[in-house]
């Protein structure tokens, strides 16, 4: 009898085992593609390490984007985002993703693409995406590559979500402000995308993402003596901003890009919602984060972080 019961336990007990298996394999996993000027700021660095082994993305590639209004921008700012993503790449061995270069120069016509390797790149991943799936393409940058893939192939919109750090807005007020340095960098392409009806586009506002800041202090004693913390320890120090007199010790730093990531892979930590487009663009609804928590994504990052470097 005693037999009898183990071996009923036992098979119980190995079907619940094979079933979380099988439930986590067919996980479903968010595809996504990051298009980022990793070299302006360091965010982005922040940014794409949140996103490398995060469980519920499919991380198909990263492109970089151009940001030629920096003071610090040579006549590649593009190549500069590529390389830096090839440096930081080699640092996580674990997680190698194809790596695409986008165009150097912003939109000059609405409707002539800057093509590159990047906007070849997106209508590639979205064309051969499966029936009933979207591809989240996360914007941390400049809009080039997305608009320039879009105008090149506008049937793929159906198959996109665009997440977008960009712009200022007044939630209580839902007005706009495009005097910002993503949308400065090209502001046609800011302009297409919030033109594109059915287009789903969702934005990670200047004033929403400007509340998640890092501490030098806390940061560096959480980053560990790895490749990968020696290296963004050294991105912090070494890069001067231009933008503000203020902290000149740069010893707080808004993490404008990690903002979104976190509020992609942990949706409950942020609240979207809907508005009408600027009174200057097509008149649509988009949607717009209003509020992040950014204690929780703080604590989200740096288990991340620990884990990726363990």
């Amino acid at each position: 009898m005693l037999k009898m019961k183990f071996k009923k336990l036992f098979t119980f007990l190995l079907v619940l085992l094979m079933t979380k298996i099988v439930s986590q394999d067919l996980k479903y996993k968010l595809p996504i593609i990051i298009d980022a000027d990793t070299a302006n700021e360091i965010d982005d660095l922040f940014a794409i390490t949140r996103a490398l082994g995060e469980d519920n993305f499919e991380l198909l590639g990263i492109t970089s984007a151009q940001f030629h209004t920096s003071p610090y921008a040579t006549s590649n700012s593009a190549m500069e985002s590529h390389e830096m993503n090839k440096k930081l790449i080699d640092l996580i061995p674990n997680y190698k993703v194809p790596l695409k270069k986008g165009s150097s120069q912003p939109l000059e016509k609405i409707n002539k693409p800057k093509v590159s390797e990047a906007s070849k790149f997106i209508i590639s991943q979205a064309r051969r995406l499966e029936e009933g799936k979207k591809l989240q393409i996360v914007i941390l940058g400049s809009c080039t590559n997305v608009a320039s893939a879009l105008i090149e192939a506008p049937e793929i919109a159906s198959k996109l979500v665009i997440s977008y750090v960009g712009f200022w807005h007044n939630s209580t007020l839902n007005t706009y402000d495009k005097n910002e340095f993503n949308s400065r960098n090209d502001i046609l392409a800011t302009n297409y995308l919030l033109n594109f009806i059915d287009l789903d586009f969702r934005v990670m506002s200047a004033s929403t993402s400007k509340h998640l800041v890092f501490d030098k202090v806390r940061s560096f004693k959480y980053l560990s003596k790895s490749n990968l913390g020696n290296f963004l320890k050294n991105r912090w120090n070494t890069y001067k901003r231009w933008w503000t007199v203020k902290d000149p010790e740069q010893n707080k730093w808004i993490m404008w890009d990690l903002a979104l990531i976190e509020a992609i892979a942990n949706p409950d930590l942020a609240k979207l919602k809907s508005y009408e487009t600027p009174i200057e663009n097509v008149k649509r609804n988009i949607n717009i984060y209003t509020f992040i928590d950014t204690l929780k994504m703080k604590s989200s990052f740096w288990k991340h972080y620990n884990r990726l470097v363990e």
